[in-house]
């Protein structure tokens, strides 16, 4: 028995608990609000829970107007039609609930219909009906002629006109996104706030209707009660006609009183919220600020205050009171227009002094920089700080360097500061995409270990961005020890530049563009203009040329040289037109220049030779005409290619020496196309570009 009380306990907690679950929700709570409305259409309801009811649509009608009076624009409340029609339904329901009390109970005394509607009746009723008819006549007056009627005649035409106004609104928007002054989510957020507008401005036009209906309906409902209450107190309920009538009336006057005053607050709110649809804030803002914007008018309006005060029989104090009020703020006001005027007037001035700013065009957008270094906050000392313009200097001096070493002259360095990089941190961008970064400490120096052994000094220990190797960062009074010590010491604008110099060298060929070409063309001496002109555009186009140029820049071949290339190119192009082949005539052409360049400090180039086999399988490999050569080897092959090369180099490197790789000249750029994969920075030579002067040793094979 027990255990079957407790799970009914339980099963009651339960449904309990899903109900104020249930209630919890929004959607079911208004659909069981709208229902109880309803139902009270039908059902009597007592008079106690008619009090409350009332009070709930009284405080629900002052909510609604306090809303209006505090939103910033008419579609923060947009869901007004609906309110509207709920109070109104709240209203009506009400309404018929107090009918039907007052009908069947009102000969029972004037509080059959709740102590609401008969305090109602007796405060403005005063002890006579026809005080209270009255009143009650000027109020629905009032509501139904002057503030229903004006918002439905402004609802109707904000409504023809908001939709009227929607295609060129919708061009507008159109137009300014085409424009680029907006971007598409923005035009979307327009587009969709004017649709809400236009529902909205249609919805209200069809509210006010509500509001010109319950007035209507609330004076007939209240002449019903009047004349059917006396026809049931004389007739049924043995009342004379004196007792019916002061009965009966307080009744019906306090039911009106108490559903007209939210009706006349609901509707005021719906004038105030139409009325509102051309301007943006807070009411009282744009009351206050339009009406003491004008200080004359405020002047003018003490003035005519004064003179009625002056004016025999009328009472002079309260119109002396509002004259000097009118006056104090028009006082006021004009101080205030008075300083308004003069920041403005000080600020166009300042404008005007400055020099306009033109627009800059949207083409800008499209352009790239080739070469920009981004720079941490903490990291702009090096520009701006002490030191001046040391690092700018370094970069001014590298870009002379590399027009020595490599032959052209390397983009502008952008620098650009960058707050969304961590403080220390810097990032160099070629072509907008990044090639590299590396994290500095300001005011410390950067040492790095020639043999790459561990250094013993006070520091951090970190890892140098350009070639990985490992480093300490120290102090700046370590310099001397390590030094002494042997060791390589750069300070941070060192780091950058070095590291800016080798992700240049590594992206020459990309930075070396068609306009770049044609402007080492132009630079030429006018004795090789003739070659030039020989060359160009019969033999070869500059397009063609700047890939030769390319080729060997992304071997780092030095291309200052131009009139050797353009005379090897001019040879090269008397037996094909093939660009891979050319640049290979054009390297045996520089083999002088190239051998040089991979001589040790030991006065030789060091060499690892490839072996007979490796060389045959190479050129059995190689399939194709023309342009369509190509190497076409086994993957197993391939790795086995690459492991040979790997690990005999790392043995050389384990040594200190850095070989070059020599092949032969049908398999070099084939060979050099898989080395760059894996070891970018080892030298691929033909046995062509070594030139006979050369003095070579032979390290190894594979």
């Amino acid at each position: 028995m027990a255990e079957t009380n407790a799970e009914e306990g339980g099963s009651n907690g339960n449904s309990l608990t899903s109900i104020v679950n249930m209630l919890k929700r929004g959607d079911v709570a208004l659909a069981l609000g709208v229902t109880a409305i309803l139902v009270v259409l039908i059902l009597p309801m007592p008079s106690w829970m008619l009090d409350v009811s009332l009070a709930v649509s009284m405080t629900f009608s002052v909510l609604i107007l306090m809303t209006v009076l505090f939103i910033g624009k008419p579609l923060e409340f947009s869901s007004f039609p609906t309110v509207l029609l709920i109070a109104t339904m709240m209203r009506l329901a009400l309404n018929m609930a107090s009918t039907r009390l007052i009908l069947s109970e009102g000969h029972d005394g004037t509080d059959a219909a709740g102590k609401v509607i008969e305090a109602f009746g007796n405060f403005v009723m005063s002890g006579s009906f026809v005080i209270g008819i009255i009143i009650f006549g000027i109020l629905v007056i009032v509501n139904f002629i002057v503030i229903t009627k004006g918002s439905g005649r402004i609802a109707e035409v904000s409504a023809r006109f908001s939709l009227d106004a929607m295609p060129g609104k919708q061009m507008a928007i159109d137009a300014d996104l085409s424009a680029g002054l907006i971007d598409e989510a923005t035009a979307r957020a327009r587009r969709k706030e004017l649709e809400d507008e236009s529902n909205f401005f249609g919805s209200m036009d069809g509210a006010a209707k509500f509001v010109r209906g319950d007035a209507i309906a609330g004076l007939m409902i209240t002449f019903i009660n009047v004349i059917g209450g006396m026809i049931i107190g004389v007739a049924q309920k043995d009342l004379s006609f004196g007792e019916a009538a002061e009965t009966y009336t307080l009744l019906t006057v306090g039911d009106g009183l108490v559903s007209q005053i939210p009706a006349l607050i609901v509707s005021t709110a719906a004038g105030l919220l139409i009325t509102k649809s051309a301007g943006t804030g807070s009411m009282d803002k744009a009351l206050i600020g339009q009406l003491s914007g004008y200080p004359l008018a405020l002047g003018l309006s003490a003035f005519l205050m004064l003179a009625l005060a002056l004016l025999p029989g009328i009472p002079a104090l309260p119109f002396l009171t509002l004259s000097a009020i009118a006056g104090g703020l028009a006082w006021m006001a004009s101080k205030r227009n008075a300083k308004i005027s003069a920041e403005t007037a000080l600020l166009a001035k300042s404008e005007a002094a400055a020099a306009p700013v033109a627009e800059e065009p949207i083409a800008n957008a499209l352009q790239i920089d080739h070469v920009r270094l981004e720079l941490g906050y903490g990291l702009l000392p090096m520009i701006n700080g002490q030191g001046g313009q040391r690092l700018t200097d370094q970069i001014k001096s590298l870009r002379r360097q590399l027009a020595q070493e490599i032959g052209f002259v390397m983009p502008s360095v952008r620098i650009q500061d960058n707050l969304q990089l961590p403080a220390n941190t810097y990032v160099i961008r070629v072509k907008e995409i990044e090639a590299g970064r590396g994290e500095l400490r300001p005011n410390m120096l950067l040492v790095m270990d020639p043999r790459g052994e561990k250094i013993p000094l006070p520091g951090e220990e970190t890892v140098e961005p350009t070639f990985g190797l490992p480093a300490l960062w120290c102090e700046e009074g370590s310099r001397e020890e390590a030094l002494f010590r042997g060791y390589t010491v750069v300070d941070p604008p060192t780091v950058v530049t070095t590291h800016l110099t080798e992700m240049i060298k590594d992206n020459m060929s990309e930075l070396l563009s068609y306009a770049e070409t044609q402007k080492l063309l132009d630079e030429q001496d006018s004795e090789q203009q003739k070659l030039i002109a020989d060359l160009i555009p019969s033999q070869i186009t500059v397009g063609g040329l700047q890939r030769v140029l390319q080729n060997l820049l992304a071997e780092r071949v030095s291309i200052r040289d131009l009139p050797t290339i353009l005379e090897g190119v001019s040879e090269a192009c008397g037996y094909t037109r093939n660009v891979t082949a050319i640049t290979e005539h054009v390297r045996a052409r520089l083999a002088r220049q190239i051998s040089n360049d991979q001589v040790n400090p030991q006065g030789f180039i060091p060499m690892i030779t490839l072996s007979p086999q490796w060389e045959q399988a190479f050129a059995e490999a190689i399939v194709g005409e023309g342009e369509e050569r190509q190497l076409s080897m086994a993957p197993t092959r391939l790795q086995e290619f690459i492991a040979a090369v790997r690990q005999t180099f790392e043995r050389h490197a384990m040594l200190g020496e850095s070989p070059v790789l020599l092949t032969s000249p049908p398999v070099r750029p084939f060979v050099r196309s898989i080395i760059e994969r894996f070891r970018p920075a080892t030298v691929v030579l033909s046995q062509n570009e070594v030139h006979a002067k050369a003095k070579i040793k032979t390290l190894g094979q594979i």
